[in-house]
């Protein structure tokens, strides 16, 4: 999806293209020992 909404930004400009990547970017883990080391820290119930 980022793909995508990158490729539509650098044909057309659109800063709410572009920031829509971004937010889409912030969501998405850079990579799986991330997830692992928040699930870690997270207390139980």
């Amino acid at each position: 999806m980022i793909d995508l909404t990158w490729k539509v930004f650098s044909q057309t400009g659109s800063i709410e293209t572009y920031l829509l990547m971004k937010e889409l970017e912030d969501d998405q883990p850079a990579d799986e020992s991330q997830v692992r080391d928040k699930e870690e820290i997270t207390p139980a119930d």
